[in-house]
């Protein structure tokens, strides 16, 4: 980040420097993640309510900073009023749709074990220029998920050929397949969703048009396309054979979604 004034009136770019702060919200989900992490390591407790909240704590942070991708992006590319808004401090409580973004992909994870997409952060369009800006502030999100999938993988892999408990490397590899599922809804050319946003800029008028016609419906365009069975299916095979070939264990992520649901 470019400071106006190093030092002088605290602020970046005439934006308070305490709105590039790290919120206690997100630093407390932060510690959760750590602290149930070690307790599932060592088997403190419950072991399936530390995985749980292993994973659920891991998740949220991943939303966060996924979200905190569009934003950082967005600010660099022009609308410098994103931090007003509080996106940059990755407090989830400062979305736009909390429910959206922060309820409805849990219960998703819990009940489906897919890392469901959630609109969160709003950007001044107007404020950016330039199609190809416009894009890379869609792509940021899907580009930390996809990063994080392969963060995770490589881990998984590299852990279960040491020692350690079975639980905690099933929690990793459930996160893993979580950020896999995520990575390919968001990339998909849905409106209203980051795929579909990367490509709106690229449209004719028409298509434009059009595609902002049905972008506030994406969420229920997406949940008609999975509920259908075949694309469904698609959908399915295309991530089992993305895990697959990047050597995701499919046994270990299925024991961490059982895992998590210790309520059973």
């Amino acid at each position: 980040m470019a400071y106006d004034r190093p030092g002088g009136d605290g602020l970046v770019l005439g934006v308070p420097k305490a709105a590039f702060r790290p919120s206690p919200v997100f630093l407390g989900l932060v510690a959760l993640f750590a602290v149930s992490g070690v307790l599932t390591w060592n088997g403190y407790g419950s072991v399936r309510f530390n995985v749980f909240l292993f994973v659920v704590s891991g998740w949220l942070v991943s939303l966060c900073l996924h979200e905190y991708a569009h934003a950082v992006v967005a600010y660099r590319a022009g609308d410098r009023d994103i931090a007003h808004r509080g996106y940059l401090t990755l407090n989830p409580l400062k979305y736009t749709h909390p429910l959206l973004s922060i309820v409805l992909p849990v219960v998703v994870v819990l009940l489906g074990g897919i890392g469901l997409p959630g609109g969160a952060v709003w950007v001044d369009r107007h404020a950016i220029p330039g199609r190809l800006r416009h894009t890379l502030v869609s792509l940021a999100g899907p580009a930390t998920n996809v990063l994080f999938t392969l963060v995770l993988v490589a881990a998984v892999r590299l852990g279960t050929q040491s020692d350690g408990p079975v639980e905690f490397w099933a929690g990793v590899a459930l996160l893993a397949f979580l950020q896999l599922t995520a990575s390919v809804l968001n990339l998909l050319p849905v409106p209203g969703l980051d795929g579909g946003n990367m490509i709106q800029p690229w449209l004719n008028p028409q298509w434009r048009k059009m595609y902002d016609l049905f972008a506030p419906y994406g969420f229920i365009l997406l949940f008609a396309l999975l509920w259908n069975p075949r694309i469904g299916g698609w959908f399915f095979d295309a991530v089992f054979a993305v895990g697959d070939l990047l050597g995701l264990p499919s046994g270990l992520y299925a024991a961490g979604l059982e895992l998590i649901r210790f309520w059973r």
